[in-house]
């Protein structure tokens, strides 16, 4: 499969880099008049660009993903462009996929070569070649772990009174569901059984939290150690790895941990794990802290200090 280059979010709104806030949400919100689906409907590509455009302005109205997406770029705000592993419309539309119907996740794998016709003939009972009913679609869940969603794993399922092994691919997210053929219910005479659905649920992470094939987590750190650089710790799903902070960190400033987030689809490679510093500020200063503050306050104004 083939993917197109992904178009600069800036230029897409038609801003400059150091845009500011409003200057986005203005360029937004005319362009996404602009192309809107009710004011231009059946136009595929209006409706491409109002997509696009959305897709622009989530990312540079986010003060935290709009400094990950300076520094990265597209690799820094995962999705789509970061290749999510399980993302992904186009093409045909019933060559299977993931769908959200009533608050429910379902992943549809219509499989073999049958056209239109068959898929309604199966569903409806009409068009194409006409054919015995199925049985009944059963649902089921599994709780998982964040590395387990990370890295995959094999669980077992009761279904029926017998347990059922079940492959649960790397980078699979919560949500997401895994279709089992002809394990649900069973059908007339000369039908084919059901299917079972297992839906995904992840255990949240109490350090680090997930964007598509990206992986976020913040360190804080003392003005201190901001000002003069140091190494600080960090927790990856690959274990604790240290990592250097150069002098003069500003708070929020993002750093990458290269192939330490999610798998991407069909490849061994992984998305990034981005470290946010958080400069911590002193409270309860003793005196002598507060005389050395002020003193590098002065020092500073007299243009001692860049």
């Amino acid at each position: 499969m083939v993917y197109m280059a992904k178009r600069d979010y800036y230029e897409i709104l038609g801003v400059s880099k150091n845009a500011s806030d409003d200057e986005i949400k203005k360029a937004y919100r005319k362009l996404a008049v602009k192309y809107h689906p009710d004011k231009n409907p059946g136009d595929k590509e209006a409706e491409e660009k109002f997509k696009e455009v959305s897709e622009a302005h989530e990312v540079l109205s986010d003060k935290q993903k709009r400094a990950r997406y300076d520094q990265f770029g597209h690799a820094g705000v995962g999705g789509a462009a970061s290749g999510n592993p399980f993302g992904g419309a186009g093409g045909n539309p019933f060559r299977g996929g993931n769908y959200n119907f009533n608050g429910q996740s379902f992943n549809f794998d219509f499989g073999g070569g049958g056209g239109l016709d068959d898929i309604l003939g199966s569903i409806f009972g009409f068009g194409g070649a006409r054919r015995p009913r199925r049985g009944a679609d059963y649902q089921s869940s599994i709780t998982i772990t964040f590395e387990e969603a990370i890295f995959g794993t094999t669980k077992s399922v009761t279904h029926n009174g017998k347990d059922l092994k079940i492959k649960i691919p790397a980078g699979i997210d919560d949500g997401m569901s895994i279709r089992l053929r002809g394990k649900g219910g069973d059908a007339p005479e000369g039908g084919e059984k059901g299917d079972l659905y297992i839906h995904i649920r992840v255990k949240p992470h109490k350090n680090l939290t997930r964007e598509g094939t990206i992986i976020l987590s913040e360190e804080t750190i003392s003005m201190v150690d901001a000002a003069l650089g140091t190494e600080v710790e960090v927790e990856t799903v690959d274990g604790k790895i240290t990592m250097k902070v150069p002098a003069g960190t500003q708070s929020g400033t993002p750093f990458k941990l290269s192939g330490h987030g999610v798998p991407f689809r069909n490849n061994g490679d992984r998305g990034p794990h981005i470290v946010t510093i958080i400069v911590e500020t002193p409270r309860n200063l003793s005196k002598k802290q507060k005389e050395l503050l002020e003193e590098f306050r002065g020092a500073k104004k007299r243009g001692f200090w860049g």
